[in-house]
Formats: C-alpha cells, structure tokens, sequence
C-alpha cells in the first residue's frame, strides 16, 4: 500500500498531514486536561488533524 500524493510526494512523512495531527493531538490534550476525559479528546483532535493535514495537502498542489 502507498501513501503517495498525486505531486509524487509521500502523504506521511511529516508534511502538512503531520503537521495537522500534531495540531490535533495538542489541542485534544489540552482539551483533554482541561474537561478530564483525555481519550475522547485525543481521538477527537486526531480526527479533525487528520482532516486539516488532508485539506492542506489537497491545496499543495
């Protein structure tokens, strides 16, 4: 399985996906520490990361 982007581009190797998870995570962990449920919103901010990295990447080109 590939992770290539149509610019030839690998999709996770620290680009703007990761730079959208990472932002996700921290906001999750803050939003985690801060209402006690850290898993929900780790998952949560994973989630939305995933689909600014991707919006990102789709504007890369």
């Amino acid at each position: 399985m590939t992770t290539e982007t149509s610019d030839g581009d690998d999709a996770l190797d620290g680009g703007r996906l990761g730079v959208g998870i990472a932002i996700g995570v921290g906001l999750g962990a803050a939003l985690g520490t801060a209402t006690g449920e850290m898993g929900l919103w780790l998952g949560v901010g994973v989630a939305i990361g995933i689909g600014v990295g991707t919006a990102l990447e789709s504007r890369s080109g």
